[in-house]
């Protein structure tokens, strides 16, 4: 129960902290993403660190940076169909998810292993 409240608390902070500088920028609609991801992979990173170690914590910083590439390839194959062929949301972001599979997978293996 104790560990569920600090990663709360932990959590919590680092989504503020993260909201408070993305509110500060322009357009607006970077609080939204600054509040998203960033924090919430260093808070789990703080929360690693404090349980597992500093080695555990780089391999799963590592997974993260795999994950992240993958999705971004994966945005820009979306934004690359969605607007000069005029593909249906559903069409262009379910024919991509084998690609981000892929990409995902070819990371892992070549980064992580």
């Amino acid at each position: 129960m104790t560990q569920l409240i600090i990663r709360f608390i932990v959590g919590g902070l680092f989504v503020s902290a993260f909201a408070l500088i993305g509110s500060m920028l322009k357009p607006k609609s970077f609080a939204g993403l600054f509040g998203a991801a960033p924090s919430v992979a260093l808070a789990t990173l703080a929360l690693t660190i404090s349980k597992d170690g500093k080695a555990y914590a780089a391999m799963e910083a590592r997974s993260m940076v795999a994950g992240a590439a993958a999705l971004f390839i994966y945005c820009v194959l979306v934004m690359l169909l969605l607007k000069p062929t005029r593909l249906r949301t559903l069409a262009a972001t379910s024919s991509t998810l084998a690609v981000w599979l892929g990409v995902a997978i070819a990371m892992w293996w070549g980064f992580l292993k």
